[in-house]
């Protein structure tokens, strides 16, 4: 509730309030009051009444995919912490999705611990971002991590590979939020997609943070990065989830420009080449 008065108290916040949500349909925005005060967990992600639409979408989504696998436990990463506001909102969200589904959330953050690193180029926008911006209270935020949570600190460049390797197929990575700014830090963060196909579900929720701001160009920073990502990668391929939009009641968040899809296209759920055992047929009311 400390988080929500402090985004209350923001005029941006009430500024997207009035883009985002004033302007859809009346009888969307009065529903919203009674699933806000009686609502469960699933009815107020649908509703985007929890605090980060794409942190509530994206853990529930996870875990719905973790059980229709049959599996208990999922991997949740935040490439870019900064302050651990984000982190900890994920944590906050994901307890009672678990009571919800019965998955849990192994979150991990990974950050340099001291800010951001120095621009190199035009390509990291300079013009945006600056060296030591958004550092880390290390101390509080680790004691303010539940168990299921941990941080990986240092140069991504460094952390990310080792971290792949020890990712298990019995808790594939479900979602990932990038946030790391720049655009050197963003082609080392991306390499978390580049583990054994077992470790990811066939598709995975990503949201990318970095796009909206005006200078923000696919010739640099995350955009650019991603572009770079599907070249190299014949069998992994990062692109906006554009149906997404039409299958939410909020078509005007801004959170759902944010969501792309990690195509897992070597994953052995999308090579499966064997007769089915069963025909399914499309029924024909003119017959």
């Amino acid at each position: 509730m400390s988080l929500l008065r402090s985004l209350l108290g923001r005029k941006d916040i009430w500024r997207r309030i009035a883009l985002e949500r004033l302007t859809e349909p009346l009888h969307l925005n009065v529903s919203s009051l009674f699933v806000f005060a009686f609502g469960t967990i699933r009815g107020k992600e649908a509703f985007d009444l929890l605090v980060r639409q794409q942190h509530a979408y994206g853990l529930l989504h996870a875990a719905d995919q973790a059980r229709a696998c049959g599996l208990r436990r999922v991997t949740i990463a935040e490439l870019g912490v900064g302050s651990g506001t984000g982190l900890l909102n994920i944590c906050s969200l994901a307890g009672p999705i678990t009571r919800v589904t019965g998955v849990e959330f192994e979150i991990v953050g990974f950050d340099t611990g001291v800010g951001l690193p120095p621009p190199t180029d035009y390509r990291d926008h300079p013009e945006l971002y600056k060296s030591g911006w958004y550092p880390m209270q290390r101390d509080a935020l680790v004691a303010a991590l539940p168990s299921n949570a941990r941080l990986v600190l240092g140069d991504l460049a460094e952390t990310i590979e080792p971290f792949v390797a020890s990712m298990s197929a019995g808790s594939p990575l479900g979602f990932a939020a990038l946030d790391v700014d720049l655009y050197s830090s963003s082609k080392d963060a991306l390499r978390l997609f580049t583990g054994p196909p077992d470790r990811y579900f066939p598709y995975v929720t990503v949201y990318v943070d970095d796009l909206a701001l005006p200078t923000h160009t696919r010739y640099a920073g995350e955009l650019l990065a991603i572009a770079e990502f599907n070249e190299e990668q014949e069998l992994r391929k990062l692109e906006p989830d554009g149906y997404l939009v039409h299958t939410r009641l909020f078509k005007r968040a801004e959170w759902l420009a944010h969501m792309y899809k990690l195509h897992v296209l070597d994953h052995a759920e999308r090579n499966d080449l064997r007769a089915p055992d069963r025909i399914e047929a499309a029924p024909n009311p003119y017959l």
